[in-house]
């Protein structure tokens, strides 16, 4: 099939390629020209495990390209995907939609034939509705059939959640669009992945509802964390114990400095939106976007108070930037209000992470970039593990306890055990766990 991807961005460049790699000829089309020429030039400018390569297979094969053109691109396409971007509307907290329906305008001026147009974007309800009116108002004389389709991707793991998905929503009921959505992803029928076909409305609620839900669930074993940590329980312990009942699961129970990201925050921050325009409003969302917000305000001051009350003068080790690692997406990562909680308190804050210093240098307060977690540890008074990255699972605790001035962890994801910590003489500030003071 020839199908077209509008935004060549998270969504946009991982879900063109994989369906690159399924056999179909896509051409991924973006209005910033650095971003085409980049990935023409064999940059991709964005870090996903596996994507560089697939991106180069499949353009080898001559079955992916780039254009900054998106009429030549959509005109003899069957299937023409929208994945831009959809921010927080600034001032009211809206998803802004002027690039999807800018894009759609575009679409409708250029398509020729029946076309199938899908929202891949992250769109409130009744988006699909809108498009649709747009389309038979503005250009009636055009065959066109509106598809909800939104997307699952976990940053990390993208790869891997597109080509063996939990489940594919379709929202769409027409005849001809339901025969060209499953063609498009008939290749997955070998992995069983289940297409669940509904109304378009309620697809693009399951998006919501799937994301808010999840933000939820790390909310409720965030405050869990506080209560164990006044109690004297261990918050680790108590996620297995709940999580091994089949009801609940064990998956995003894991304590740590509150959820960032791209999608999270802006998720819940809409469907609080949108609820309330309907009057109906999610009170269980709302408040777990406050508490979110207040939680990492809250992880800078948990450091203050191991640093002895202050942080003035004291040279801080921050280690991961990322709102989680194998990305190097900042978007809402908890580690920029963290950082600027020390830096309010005057604290001298020094950074590494794997991926994300280039991305954190335009959203993060001027601080120190080091190279690696040993130079950022020479004469800190203060080690603060922000960031879950792989390669700070194990490091040389003897050799860090030579370089820093003070033996101080502050481990927000709680990935070592409060005895490998301590015993290397180190005071240990985990979450939701009692704190090992030396």
């Amino acid at each position: 099939m020839r199908i077209v991807m509008i935004g060549s961005g998270y969504v946009g460049l991982v879900s063109g390629a994989c369906l690159a790699d399924f056999g179909h000829h896509v051409t991924c089309v973006d209005k910033s020209a650095a971003k085409i020429d980049a990935l023409e030039a064999g940059k991709v400018p964005i870090f996903e495990p596996g994507l560089d390569t697939i991106i180069e297979h499949n353009r080898s094969a001559g079955r992916l390209d780039f254009s900054k053109e998106l009429a030549a691109s959509v005109a003899n396409a069957q299937v023409v995907f929208i994945a831009v971007g959809t921010p927080s509307r600034r001032g009211d907290g809206h998803a802004d939609l002027s690039y999807v329906y800018a894009a759609a305008r575009e679409i409708a001026a250029a398509v020729s034939g029946f076309t199938v147009v899908v929202t891949k974007s992250t769109v409130p309800v009744g988006t699909g509705d809108e498009i649709e009116r747009i389309f038979r108002e503005e250009f009636p004389e055009k065959d066109i059939s509106v598809v909800s389709n939104p997307e699952f991707l976990r940053e990390g793991a993208a790869i891997t959640d597109f080509k063996r998905p939990d489940r594919i929503v379709l929202g769409t009921d027409e005849p001809r669009a339901v025969e060209i959505m499953r063609e498009v992803y008939r290749p997955l029928y070998l992995n069983e992945a289940p297409l669940y076909f509904c109304e378009r409305r309620t697809s693009e609620l399951i998006k919501y509802a799937a994301n808010a839900f999840l933000a939820m669930k790390i909310t409720f074993i965030n405050e869990i964390a506080d209560l164990c940590e006044q109690i004297g329980a261990d918050v680790q312990k108590v996620a297995k114990g709940i999580g091994m009942d089949k009801r609940i699961g064990d998956k995003f129970l894991h304590a740590g400095p509150g959820y960032g990201g791209s999608c999270f925050p802006k998720d819940t921050l809409a469907l609080v939106k949108t609820a309330q325009d309907y009057d109906s409003p999610v009170r269980l969302i709302e408040t777990t976007v406050a508490i979110n917000d207040n939680r990492k305000r809250a992880m800078g001051r948990k450091v203050i108070a191991a640093c002895d009350g202050t942080v003035r003068g004291k040279k801080i080790a921050i280690l991961g930037l990322t709102f989680k690692p194998n990305t190097d997406d900042m978007r809402d990562a908890p580690s920029i209000t963290i950082i600027q909680a020390l830096l309010d308190g005057g604290a001298n804050v020094h950074a590494f992470d794997p991926e994300g210093m280039e991305m954190a240098k335009e959203v993060v307060a001027p601080i120190t970039y080091g190279n690696d977690p040993y130079e950022i540890a020479e004469g800190a008074e203060a080690m603060v593990i922000v960031t879950e990255w792989d390669e700070f699972r194990a490091l040389d605790l003897k050799r860090i306890k030579s370089l820093v001035k003070t033996p101080t962890i502050v481990d927000l994801r709680n990935i070592y055990p409060v005895a490998e910590v301590t015993k290397h003489g180190f005071a240990y500030f985990a979450i939701g766990k009692k704190n090992e003071k030396q």
